[in-house]
């Protein structure tokens, strides 16, 4: 029987059913074996398998602040107050003209554990983020060093404490996530969306044993092993990279944690409008060539699945194919199914919104977008990115 249905198929029909199904497997394979680790994380701590901190030792939170006058007033108090027994907060100016200064200054009265310093403004350095972090780390007097945005809020006074649990003995490295304001404007519905699905790979990648990436708004490692690795000294020619390229060059199963605590998320301001979310795109997208190759074979794999994928269910539909009404909408259907349920299972243990027919569209319309970004790239002059 099996032998009769398969003549019935050309060698070129029996292809493209080869690519829906194999294609098919691979994503399952990532749906079900990498997007899930998250959740078996969750259960190993519940579990006590996996030891948390139990002492908090001091720590100290750095913040670069370039021209961030307004984002300081709204955010950085929410910093300051954290439930925690002893830290301190370094904002380093980078060469801000605005009231930046007078901003930090005031606070400094109000907040003892607050400490600043500067990029001088005729300093000749690459014209990058890179050196204002550095200039933190230097002035840090505490091993442990958690980071994020001064255009960032922790969602809770819990942020700080639930970041330094994560880390252990043999953990350098604790990565966390990196939420945006929620509206119903398209562009955020985009940007929300992109962020939760990088975070689900990022993190789920991490717990699996193969950090790749890490976001600076939400973050932390140990000096002792920046000044070790060099921190990125091998990156100081590009604008970008200060926390991907590092965790990329650096991390590896043994020495990174997550923490995936409800606390312990932060939550940023939307870039506004959609030609603000393709420069932060193309800025993101311009390291990635950098990646290490089994980095690149990970998501490559995953991308390119998806892709042939997509592209053996249209052939199937569009040649009518034999069985073609059953093929392609019950692949596709199968499909779906899995990344509804394992895209929101991730995105309530992240604090983000439920996803339906949604998820369909940024599964194809994201890919399509970055896509354009690396083509537009390619044809037009090296572009020189700017952090802020």
């Amino acid at each position: 029987m099996l032998e009769t249905l398969l003549n019935s198929y050309s060698t070129a029909e029996l292809i493209c059913l080869a690519v829906v199904f194999f294609s098919l497997l691979i994503q399952l394979y990532y749906y079900l074996r990498f997007y899930t680790a998250i959740f078996r994380h969750k259960r190993r701590i519940n579990k006590g398998k996996i030891k948390l901190m139990e002492e908090l030792p001091e720590v100290s939170v750095i913040i670069c602040a370039r021209n961030e006058e307004e984002n300081l007033k709204k955010h950085l108090p929410s910093v300051l107050k954290q439930n925690y027994p002893k830290y301190e907060v370094i904002v380093i100016n980078d060469r801000s003209i605005d009231e930046t200064e007078t901003v930090l200054e005031l606070y400094k009265k109000e907040y003892p554990h607050l400490k600043t310093s500067f990029v001088p403004h005729n300093a000749k350095y690459i014209d990058s983020k890179k050196i204002a972090v550095i200039l933190g780390v230097k002035a840090a007097k505490n091993d442990i060093l958690v980071f994020t945005d001064a255009d960032c809020e922790p969602i809770s006074d819990k942020w700080l404490e639930n970041m330094v649990r994560s880390f252990s003995a043999q953990k350098q490295i604790v990565l966390g996530y990196g939420a945006y304001n929620k509206n119903k404007s398209f562009t955020n519905c985009v940007q929300v969306f992109d962020t939760l699905f990088i975070g689900i790979q990022y993190l789920n990648y991490a717990i699996a044993g193969f950090p790749y990436m890490g976001v600076g708004r939400n973050m932390a490692y140990r000096k002792s092993f920046f000044e070790s690795s060099k921190g990125f000294s091998k990156h100081l020619d590009i604008q970008s990279g200060d926390d991907d390229l590092f965790i990329n060059d650096f991390a590896c199963g043994n020495n990174t944690s997550v923490c995936i605590a409800p606390e312990s998320v932060t939550v940023s301001e939307e870039k506004i409008g959609f030609s603000a979310f393709l420069k932060q795109k193309e800025r993101h997208l311009s390291t990635s060539g950098r990646y290490k190759f089994s980095s690149k074979l990970l998501l490559g794999t995953e991308l390119g699945s998806r892709f042939l994928f997509y592209l053996g269910i249209l052939l199937t539909a569009v040649c009518q194919i034999p069985y073609w009404y059953f093929i392609a909408p019950g692949a596709f259907l199968l499909r779906y199914i899995v990344q509804y349920i394992i895209i929101n299972l991730n995105a309530k243990q992240l604090g983000e919104r439920k996803y339906y027919a949604g998820i369909c569209f940024m599964d194809i319309f994201l890919p399509l977008i970055n896509l354009y970004l690396y083509l537009a790239a390619y044809f037009r002059p090296k572009a020189h990115y700017k952090w802020k």
